[in-house]
């Protein structure tokens, strides 16, 4: 029975995808985001294969549990692991499942290469990475992170632990001539049931007796699954990109100052034999002699004093 399905990488995907179309990003960079994406493609086309031959012999099964995709944080450390197979016996089989789209290969040393672009290239030991996930599952289960299904509800059952390497069913697997531990977790994805079911049906017929309830393997599963904790990835951050530059500022225009709030303009400043006042249309200096012909003609000025140009409005 299906515990936990996938959680995809679909989100993954489109932020890398969304980095690529960002102006402005340099070409080593955009390498980089490219080499990532077809990564994470890959990996995720890799964990929906093992997941689809998986669900297909297993999910429907009361006897056996699956839970793909699951996070765990303990004890300080990161276990993300693609696949959980657990049967009513507590044997959990953790999956890794790796894509690899022109072939792998191992030599007698345990070291692992890939093929891309013709070229081959070393890349970690699925074993051992799967084998880490195993330990940090053990230390879950005696630091009693989760309840321990229990054979006729008094006897707590441990669980057995056994790895499998998920390699795409059309990958090239070359491998060495001499033995090299591990290498026979190794296996194409489509093997799955046989290899397990194999395992299963070798084992010795007195495990019938440590058999588990349907219930109590549910139980069990579900609290597993409850450890899940997704993380999120800051891609941007990873590859050094600021998503939200920082604009220059807006210029401010300043505001029209008001008629009312403009200086009052200078007084002119009489010259030569200037009297000192202005003409009261245009303020220009007025003499002497101007003036006191307005003065002597009050009625024509009405009482203002005015220069000669503008004197003749009166006229």
């Amino acid at each position: 029975m299906l515990v936990k399905a996938a959680d995809g990488h679909d989100a993954d995907i489109r932020d890398l995808e969304a980095l690529l179309r960002l102006p402005g990003v340099a070409p080593e960079t955009a390498k980089k985001i490219e080499a990532e994406l077809r990564q994470v493609r890959a990996g995720d086309k890799a964990e929906r294969d093992a997941a689809y031959e998986i669900e297909f012999h297993f999910g429907r099964s009361p006897n056996w549990a699956t839970i793909h995709d699951l996070r765990i944080e303990h004890d300080g450390h990161v276990a993300q692991i693609d696949h959980l197979i657990i049967d009513r016996l507590v044997e959990i089989w953790v999956c890794e499942s790796k894509h690899f789209a022109e072939g792998v290969s191992v030599n007698e040393h345990g070291e692992w290469s890939r093929w891309w672009q013709g070229r081959s290239e070393g890349i970690p030991s699925p074993v051992e990475q799967n084998r880490r996930h195993i330990v940090l599952l053990e230390r879950v289960f005696e630091d009693h992170a989760v309840r321990l299904p229990k054979r006729l509800g008094l006897v707590p059952m441990k669980p057995d632990l056994r790895s499998l390497v998920l390699v795409s069913s059309n990958a090239k697997i070359s491998r060495p001539k001499a033995k090299v531990k591990g290498l026979d977790e190794v296996i194409k994805a489509d093997q799955i049931k046989t290899r397990i079911i194999d395992a299963y049906d070798a084992g010795p017929e007195w495990r019938l007796s440590r058999v588990v309830g349907k219930e109590g393997l549910v139980a069990f599963a579900g609290e597993l699954a409850a450890l899940h904790r997704p993380a999120k990835v800051d891609w941007a951050a990873r590859f050094g990109i600021d998503r939200h530059p920082v604009e220059a500022p807006t210029p401010v225009t300043p505001p029209t100052p008001r008629e009312e709030d403009l200086p009052s303009p200078p007084r002119a400043k009489p010259a030569g034999r200037a009297s000192g006042h202005v003409c009261a249309a245009c303020a220009k200096p007025i003499s002497f002699a101007v003036v006191k012909f307005c003065w002597n003609n009050p009625k024509r000025f009405a009482g203002a004093i005015y220069c000669m140009d503008c004197q003749s409005q009166f006229r």
